[in-house]
């Protein structure tokens, strides 16, 4: 099939993951207020939606504690943006091995495996609008890292995502994980209207030229509402990019650091570019309210 360019979009704002960033850059916030601060900061520059990760507030390292999670959703709720919350649920599935000979035993300063129901308990308990949820298991970038991701507590956690009336993002880092992802579908554990993020780029899943990202998006239901990105000084071609072949926008500090070669950027600088962008383009940029409409999000 081919899609026609949007008119309308929506952007996500990535605005700090979990990947090595902190010490490449001073804008990356790691505290639960400085998220919450970013998020906020992002609607107002034009975000309708967040995606949010915590760390350790004194270290910046990845964190998947609950009460980290809930400051930063409580401080996001407070401000009156209305924007949409995008928990991450990628948290607790990674595999770290020794070493190419000798992968046993796991390095357990990177390895974090956790059950289905561990992996949602912040969902459980603070029901934002959506959570992702990552389709597949792949080797991420370089080293002995692995993001493991099985059919069996994938399965398991789009049920228990769909009987909290969560929408899920299901993220697709290569064309299997769109299998899945359409299976998922099929079985009824993940219910219209589909929302899916295109993640592109990442070592070593689909790369970022466009007959890749074509590969994607030809074989997308109609029906489905997706959003696409890239990484690092791919990014903000990318918000043309998504925009031309019918899809969304993601920016942030989660996937790319500078506005320009040299220029660190701050995640509303990103969401500012992408609406100059956008805007540039006779696109209208969605703000909360409709993306609640289009993608029929439960009340926070």
């Amino acid at each position: 099939m081919t899609r026609s360019p949007s008119r309308k979009v929506f952007i996500t704002c990535a605005v700090t993951g979990s990947g090595d960033t902190v010490n490449k850059s001073d804008k990356v916030p790691f505290k639960p207020e400085d998220i919450a601060r970013d998020c906020i900061e992002a609607a107002k520059a034009g975000a309708a939606v967040v995606h949010i990760h915590v760390r350790d507030p004194i270290t910046g390292a990845p964190a998947r504690e609950v009460d980290y999670y809930r400051e930063v959703v409580e401080r996001v709720r407070e401000s009156g943006t209305g924007v949409v919350i995008n928990l991450t649920a990628g948290m607790g599935g990674d595999l770290t091995f020794g070493s190419a000979e000798m992968p046993f035993p796991v390095d357990e300063a990177g390895t974090d495996m956790a059950g289905a129901t561990e992996r949602l308990d912040h969902v459980r308990e603070l029901r934002p609008e959506i959570c992702t949820l990552d389709c597949g298991t792949m080797n991420f970038g370089e080293g002995d890292y692995i993001m493991t991701n099985s059919p069996a507590t994938l399965t398991e956690m789009a049920r228990q995502v769909r009987d909290l009336g969560v929408r899920p993002e299901l993220e697709l880092f290569d064309l299997g994980h769109l299998s899945f992802a359409r299976w998922l579908v099929a079985e009824g554990l993940v219910v219209d209207p589909v929302m899916v993020q295109l993640c592109m780029g990442i070592p070593w899943g689909a790369p970022n030229d466009m007959n890749s990202l074509m590969a994607f998006v030809n074989n997308l239901p109609d029906n489905w509402t997706f959003s696409a990105f890239s990484i690092g000084r791919d990014q903000l071609p990318y918000v043309a990019a998504a925009a031309l072949v019918g899809g969304n926008i993601r920016v942030g500090l989660e996937d790319n650091l500078y506005l320009s070669r040299g220029n660190l950027a701050s995640n509303a600088d990103l969401v500012h570019r992408a609406v100059q962008i956008l805007e540039a383009m006779n696109i209208t940029v969605l703000g909360p309210e409709a993306v609640r409409d289009q993608l029929e999000l439960a009340s926070p």
